[in-house]
């Protein structure tokens, strides 16, 4: 996959960034080319080596074409099988949220939503439960189209929510 300026990329775990160029650069005493990745509202910036950005985990952001189906993943409540003993827990979620596959991400949320209605959430779950939505909000945030919204206003409310 060939990524051109001014593509919106994501690069987990840092998130959403838009592809400034390419640029040159030496390595072992041998020049290789390299993707620039800016990252809004930051002074960060990371280079993915063309050959194989996918060695780094840079892929497409989702665009308006993909809303339907991170909006039905949000809606679906399907149940992710987290375990119940902690550290195995914290691994597994760790791992969803490093790896930044959207609808990964979108399927912990429900999860962790679902927990958090029914009986609240611990601290480090809590964290992990506003990580992913943030990180579904950054894939969403510039899309214009109504199911984009309707994803953004899930999050929204997700966020928001108490236990019942």
């Amino acid at each position: 996959m060939s990524f051109h300026t001014g593509d919106r990329v994501v690069l987990p775990p840092y998130g959403i960034g838009v592809v400034s160029g390419t640029c040159h650069r030496p390595v072992a005493g041998e020049t290789h080319v390299y993707y620039q990745v800016d990252f809004p509202n930051t002074a960060s910036r990371a280079f993915v080596p063309v050959r194989a950005p996918q060695g780094a985990g840079m892929r497409a952001a989702l665009t308006a074409a993909d809303m339907p189906d991170l909006l039905c993943r949000l809606q679906d409540s399907q149940t992710l099988n987290l375990p119940r003993q902690w550290a195995a827990r914290h691994r597994r979620v760790t791992e969803i949220l490093v790896g930044g596959d959207p609808y990964e991400l979108a399927t912990l949320t429900c999860e962790l939503r679902r927990w958090n209605i029914e009986r609240g959430l611990p601290d480090l779950d809590r964290q992990a439960f506003r990580r992913a939505i943030r990180l579904l909000e950054q894939e969403v945030r510039g899309l214009e189209d109504q199911c984009a919204q309707d994803v953004q206003r899930l999050l929204d409310h997700a966020w928001n929510e108490t236990p019942t």
